[in-house]
């Protein structure tokens, strides 16, 4: 069994229904549950456009949010897609990512990718 208590998910992925009935499906569980300590949400990409223009979307961020998900955003994308004010009116943190996301490969983290 792995010693490793913090899972990064890197969602990379738009779709309504992945991102309900896979992302925060199982995020909140899992935080709720005590599968990991910690969570990390990464939004990146299309997500973040996704997640700016979706109200239902937005509730389920807040959700993941309360139950102790960490939620950020990629800054270059967010910037391209013009929704950088709106990911932070969300309290979602925006910073580039790409070296933390080396280091997070670098180091064999639990990564999920979708």
């Amino acid at each position: 069994m792995s010693d490793k208590t913090h899972l990064y998910v890197l969602w990379t992925n738009d779709n309504l229904i992945t991102a309900k009935k896979m992302v925060f499906m199982y995020v909140v569980n899992a935080m709720a549950n005590g599968w990991w300590e910690n969570i990390t949400l990464i939004v990146w990409g299309a997500t973040a456009k996704l997640v700016s223009e979706n109200a239902v979307i937005q509730g389920l961020v807040k959700d993941a949010q309360d139950a102790g998900v960490f939620v950020t955003a990629c800054k270059g994308c967010a910037d391209q897609l013009g929704v950088t004010e709106s990911l932070e009116a969300l309290d979602i943190e925006v910073d580039y990512m790409g070296v933390p996301l080396t280091n997070i490969l670098k180091n064999e983290e639990a990564l999920l990718t979708l």
